[in-house]
């Protein structure tokens, strides 16, 4: 569970707050996000990254240590639920639990970290609504199979969609949902993107390669195009 495609995504997709911006990584795990945000403002703005479990929080603490930015990230071992801060963020980004009423995982970290039993989605949208500034974005990353669901719920608690992007695994299977999200609109209509991780011959994607290529070790030798 340290680093997934999902996380990537994020990270990548996220959009980045001015500089100086606070942002705040919910359910942090091994730091990935947090990092590669740290990565993309090269540590010009503050992260704060929430964690519950606590190995996965030390973890996350030896690689923001090891890291070019250790200054930039402030790991915080506790449950988000119960998480107090006068700070507002520009940018709140999470990577949660999305598996709602499933077979309960046999690893108790691993049904932790994948089960909305620790973290639900409304109790999430919650949480990062009294967390958010003023013309924020909280980006999340969840499962196509939720997306309706989710944006229902979202809309009830008086969020706006801004940008919703569909992730494929292949050109036509539906696997993840990026949004992005608002508490006001201002009268924009949401912006509706695609991403095909693979291509049809089951290669990495150029779309994709150009969204994690700097993250990725093997990309810069990959072909580029524009998209």
């Amino acid at each position: 569970m340290k680093v997934g495609t999902d996380g990537l995504l994020l990270g990548a997709f996220a959009p980045l707050p001015p500089a100086g911006g606070a942002i705040l990584d919910i359910g942090a795990g091994s730091g990935l996000i947090s990092l590669m945000l740290a990565q993309r403002t090269a540590g010009a703005n503050p992260i704060d990254a929430v964690e519950l479990d606590a190995a996965a929080a030390e973890q996350a603490a030896i690689n923001v240590a090891n890291s070019p930015w250790p200054e930039a990230i402030r790991l915080i071992k506790g449950d988000i639920l119960t998480y107090r801060s006068d700070k507002r963020y520009r940018l709140i980004v999470s990577n949660p639990p999305f598996f709602q009423h499933a077979v309960p995982a046999q690893d108790a970290k691993r049904h932790q970290a994948r089960h909305t039993d620790s973290l639900p989605f409304a109790s999430l949208l919650n949480i990062a609504a009294a967390l958010l500034s003023s013309g924020g974005t909280f980006a999340i990353v969840i499962p196509f199979s939720v997306h309706d669901y989710f944006i229902g719920l979202a809309l009830s608690a008086g969020w706006q969609l801004q940008h919703s992007c569909t992730v494929y695994t292949k050109p036509t299977k539906a696997h993840r949902s990026l949004l992005c999200l608002g508490r006001s609109s201002h009268g924009v209509k949401p912006q509706q993107t695609q991403l095909h991780i693979h291509d049809s011959n089951g290669a990495y994607s150029i779309q994709y390669q150009q969204l994690l290529s700097a993250f990725y070790l093997k990309f810069p030798d990959e072909p580029r195009s524009t998209i």
